[in-house]
């Protein structure tokens, strides 16, 4: 049975800590809009568009209304449909492939790599077919996918790349933001995010204006001109209070990022030595912004309920490579398809990661996991 959640416990994330440190800027910036009740694309959407392409030094930032939005509007901008097949990894979350299923293309997938966990190149080519249209490396865990060998691979094939960079924001590859290294990049803004709004919300992130241009008319409902309808659109616009939300909270990513990036270091430091735990390695030419800290360890589920009785939540990210869902039965993959994705989904446990975490709870959270593991391979 789990132990019960108290005020001692360590939260895999604790978000109420950092609204508590942003109220009055939130307050501040929600008045206005309950005041207009400009819910709608009101300013607030346009402003933090502008600053978030700023930001990652883009040309152009269209709001949606999720990340799982971007993907598929990623695709639709790039005119991927029924016929078409697109390459991307086998152990992301089930989004990246929901999308291009939305999209009415068919996902192929392409291994993990064991170090980096990020989709592996050296295996990129051999997915490739007559129909393949696309690549979605995700930059998985916040740590950026080895982006060189994927668009050599797309130049060579003609093939086109989206980022999906829904858990990796202000991470950086040779020095420059992803997101930006391809003809289109899809962000979240799910709360648990590094950058989080308050409910869903996504971007798609280009510095192709035609692609832009096309996702602002298909996010609504195909139109530029109220009840002047050009294409066949859907309802995904970020509301304004989503919007308004993430403009306070955008100035503030850097400082969290780094502070993530300070936590695992420290979690890095304090594991060393330990052989029953395998901690994350970034690439040199990477700077991970550590969405989630993962560890690989024995007897995962055993270890996962002694972090429990502790007080201590974790989580597993994921638990069922896509290729073995349910949802994708029909593409007739078996256990044994992807053998790295398969291992990892069985041995990984992200720890507790959040800008606000102090030294003493990653103390505890390290201590909990060393004696857990004692005697699983130290």
């Amino acid at each position: 049975m789990s132990a019960t959640i108290t005020a001692n416990a360590i939260p895999f994330i604790d978000l109420p800590a950092q609204f508590r440190s942003l109220k009055l800027e939130i307050d501040t910036a929600l008045t206005p809009i309950f005041d207009s009740t400009g819910f709608i694309l009101g300013p607030a959407v346009a402003e933090f568009e502008e600053a978030f392409a700023a930001y990652l030094n883009a040309r152009h930032c269209v709001t949606l209304n999720s990340g799982t939005a971007a993907l598929h509007l990623a695709l639709l901008a790039l005119d991927i449909g029924p016929g078409d097949e697109v390459i991307t990894a086998a152990n992301s979350f089930i989004a990246t492939a929901e999308a291009i299923s939305f999209a009415g293309a068919t996902p192929r997938f392409v291994d993990a790599d064991p170090v980096s966990y990020n989709l592996d190149a050296s295996k990129l080519e051999a997915a490739i077919t007559e129909k393949t249209r696309a690549i979605i490396p995700v930059h998985l865990f916040g740590q950026p996918a080895d982006m060189d060998p994927i668009l050599e691979i797309a130049r060579k094939w003609n093939l086109k790349v989206i980022e999906d960079a829904c858990q990796a924001h202000g991470a950086t590859y040779r020095g420059a933001r992803v997101g930006t290294f391809s003809d289109v990049a899809c962000f979240s803004f799910y709360p648990g995010k590094n950058l989080g709004a308050a409910g869903d919300g996504g971007a798609i992130v280009t510095n192709n204006p035609d692609i832009a241009e096309k996702v602002r008319l298909i996010r609504d409902h195909g139109s530029r001109k109220k009840y002047q309808h050009e294409i066949i659109g859907h309802n995904f616009r970020l509301d304004t209070v989503q919007a308004a939300i993430l403009n306070v909270k955008l100035p503030h990513l850097e400082s969290w990022n780094a502070a993530r990036r300070q936590h695992a270091e420290y979690y890095s430091r304090r594991l060393a030595g330990v052989k029953a735990v395998v901690t994350p390695a970034t690439a040199p030419n990477c700077e991970s912004v550590f969405h989630l800290y993962v560890v690989q360890v024995p007897n995962r589920d055993e270890v996962q309920q002694a972090m429990r009785d502790a007080n201590i939540q974790t989580g597993i990210h994921y638990p069922v490579p896509i290729h073995l869902q349910a949802a994708y039965k029909g593409l007739g993959h078996r256990p044994g398809d992807f053998p790295v994705s398969e291992e990892l989904a069985g041995k990984i446990l992200s720890l507790p990661m959040y800008a606000e975490l102090t030294e003493a709870q990653q103390d505890r959270v390290v201590e909990v996991l060393i004696k857990a593991v004692s005697g699983m391979g130290q």
